[in-house]
């Protein structure tokens, strides 16, 4: 059940990262749903860097069962120059391509930002599958998310990013009540500056018009993870029934498009099920390795 639940939150992370990735150099993803363009706008749909560090998650769940952090950071590396065309951020590049010539992650990471580590969203938005994985204890997520994080994030905030993604998906394997589910990621995830948006994002009802709701929490543009964990958190929960609102929600706003809607639809799917995929969305995207 676990190693099933796990392929699904890939498979919908994929799909929104491809998906979210088609929406950039759009004046509004809104217009472009509402003049109904996009069936299949370019095939195929191309996942980014959300999906290439996923991958090693899983694979690395499906073999060990648990995340090591410098198996992880070696299949990261591997990865990366295999195939670094993938939007790798900056800071990532560098770090990966040193940790490949033999550079310990362990030194490196926290040098990044100035030697005060980073705290963008890259941790979270390859998180999902973990608490999909260890749905049922939820001291194991936080755990593992916390491995996940430690290779490439070594700033709080990054790694609760982490954190706070992948107790989101354990609760909604779990079948959590959307009305509950912000304010349980909250009160699981670790103190900073993710967590208090995260209490802020409780207290929003999803009646709230998410352009305004990105406006007040982020929706990604300085590509951290309090800027977009909260929103991406707030979007799945309003959406738990239909993945497809949610990926149009989720890339609709001006923002990390891609890693919003990897973000949401890795959570999403595990509430409706892969058969709440697009039929097309998923046969445009490219296949997963």
């Amino acid at each position: 059940m676990a190693t099933l639940e796990l392929r699904r939150c890939l498979i919908g992370l994929s799909v929104g990262d491809a998906f979210g990735e088609t929406m950039f150099g759009e004046p509004s993803a809104s217009a472009h749903r509402i003049a109904n363009r996009l069936i299949v706008p370019r095939r195929p749909w191309r996942w980014t860097d959300d999906t290439a560090m996923a991958v090693s998650i899983v694979e690395l769940l499906e073999r060990d069962g648990a995340i090591d952090p410098d198996a992880l950071a070696e299949r990261f590396a591997q990865r990366y120059l295999a195939d670094p065309h993938r939007g790798y951020g900056q800071g990532a590049a560098l770090l990966l391509t040193r940790v490949a010539h033999g550079a310990s992650w362990r030194v490196e990471a926290p040098r990044l930002f100035d030697n005060r580590g980073s705290y963008g969203n890259g941790a979270a938005m390859r998180a999902a599958p973990i608490g999909a994985y260890f749905a049922g204890d939820l001291e194991r997520v936080g755990r593992e998310a916390l491995n996940s994080a430690a290779p490439t994030h070594a700033h709080p905030d990054g790694a609760a990013g982490a954190v706070a993604i992948a107790v989101a998906a354990a609760l909604i394997a779990n079948r959590c009540d959307r009305d509950a589910l912000i304010g349980e990621v909250a009160r699981h995830t670790p103190p900073g500056q993710v967590r208090t948006r995260l209490e802020r994002a409780a207290q929003i009802g999803f009646a709230t018009d998410p352009g305004a709701v990105g406006a007040e929490l982020g929706t990604g543009l300085d590509v951290a993870a309090h800027d977009t964990v909260p929103f991406c958190v707030w979007v799945a929960a309003r959406h738990l029934d239909s993945y497809e609102e949610a990926l149009w929600v989720a890339a609709g706003q001006h923002g990390d498009r891609d890693t919003n809607a990897a973000i949401v639809g890795s959570l999403v799917v595990l509430a409706t099920g892969e058969a709440a995929i697009p039929v097309l969305w998923r046969a445009a995207v490219e296949p997963l390795p």
